[in-house]
């Protein structure tokens, strides 16, 4: 076919529809690359018409690596997906609290050429979804400085009185090195004291939150909780092994009647064992939940810096070498002193099968030590996704 002109119109049509896909892709690529989050006018604080929170909860869900597993069933679930389900819901069902919630998602491309925003961001007030907006995560020199910068733009969410609350879910976290935390920018380095920072700017002038969940494996070592109890005066965290959705969130539900007398660790003991009694009814694994008073356990801490922090070093020199390997802390002669269960109740079980199968009680605290050939020879067949 051709126009008055004597030329084909598929030859016209073309260079048109290239110019269209070009122009739709340059546009896409512009707006993907804009920093600026535009706030909605109810999103403003609660200064003029704003209703008050008696609790604030900041949530962050690491997404960005292997998160898929297979449940009792069978059915395939990825397991970041889970966990910020069940944090919506918890958001949902707080009508006196503000709920913040960071998904950090696997990098992507339009066109297998523009970049696409990789985190996404909620914000709930009074169980209303307030705003939700796409991030760039890889921004800023601090792993969290998006995040920080996002939570800022609300100005009523500073003000004192409020319970405030960390929760924490991923892969576990390195207690040094942390290269390759994130499965799309395996250059960035992300340890735990990139999260302590990150806490330090989620909560200015030297405030701390009420109550840090971590819901990662191997959480419950002294280089970590030493980390981050700066930054926090109770800690949730596992010693052991522990998958980043499997902590019961419905303790979290309804913070203005769980937590009406204001007593946060009496709450945190309570949410251990609910979580504690999902872990043991649904793994074979051992299962340990530890409660940690962040100002009580100061001492023991101190005690055993310097002999934890010696390991490391090692461990890092050798690379995680295969002759390390995890253990109670109480295992270890140099590590037993009478402080060492001063501001922490444990909830532990043996796993069902295996060599740790006799082993009764945790200290809830988490080191390393020389595997032996014993060990070596005899590990746990069954694991779950870190």
């Amino acid at each position: 076919m051709q126009d008055s002109h004597g030329r084909s119109v598929g030859d016209a049509a073309h260079p048109m529809l290239f110019m269209s896909i070009s122009f739709a892709a340059f546009t896409l690529l512009l707006t993907s690359c804009s920093v600026d989050i535009p706030l909605r006018p109810e999103a403003q604080g609660e200064g003029e018409g704003g209703q008050a929170t008696s609790s604030s909860i900041v949530c962050i869900i690491h997404g960005d690596g292997d998160y898929r597993y297979h449940d009792a069933d069978g059915n395939e679930v990825t397991a970041d997906e889970e966990a910020l389900a069940k944090a919506k819901r918890v958001a949902e069902r707080n009508p006196q609290a503000e709920v913040f919630i960071f998904h950090q998602k696997p990098r992507r491309h339009f066109l297998f050429i523009f970049p696409r925003r990789d985190g996404e961001f909620y914000y709930y007030r009074n169980g209303q979804l307030i705003a939700n907006d796409l991030y760039w995560r890889g921004q800023g020199q601090s792993h969290f400085a998006p995040e920080v910068e996002l939570r800022r733009r609300f100005p009523g969410t500073n003000q004192s009185g409020k319970a405030t609350i960390f929760l924490y879910f991923g892969h576990e976290i390195p207690e040094s090195d942390g290269v390759r935390y994130d499965a799309s920018y395996p250059e960035r380095t992300f340890a735990v004291h990139d999260l302590a920072r990150g806490l330090g700017g989620f909560m200015p002038d030297s405030a701390r939150f009420d109550l840090l969940v971590l819901s990662t494996c191997f959480g419950g070592t002294p280089h970590t909780i030493g980390a981050l109890a700066p930054f926090a005066r109770t800690i949730i965290a596992s010693p052991g092994n522990l998958h980043l959705s499997y902590f019961d969130f419905h303790s979290l539900e309804r913070l203005d009647l769980g937590l009406a007398d204001g007593d946060v660790p009496a709450f945190a003991g309570r949410f251990a064992q609910r979580s504690f009694d999902r872990l043991t009814r649904d793994l074979q694994t051992d299962v340990s939940v530890a409660v940690y008073d962040a100002d009580r356990v100061q001492k023991f801490l101190l005690s055993v810096q310097y002999m934890y922090d010696r390991t490391l070093t090692s461990l890092t020199t050798h690379s995680y070498t295969a002759e390390s390997e995890r253990c109670d802390c109480a295992d270890l002669p140099a590590f037993v002193l009478p402080t060492m269960t001063e501001g922490v109740d444990i909830f532990y079980r043996p796993a069902r099968f295996g060599r740790s199968k006799g082993k009764q009680n945790h200290s809830g605290w988490e080191c390393w030590r020389e595997r032996d050939e014993r060990s070596a020879g005899s590990q746990s067949t069954e694991t779950i996704p870190r």
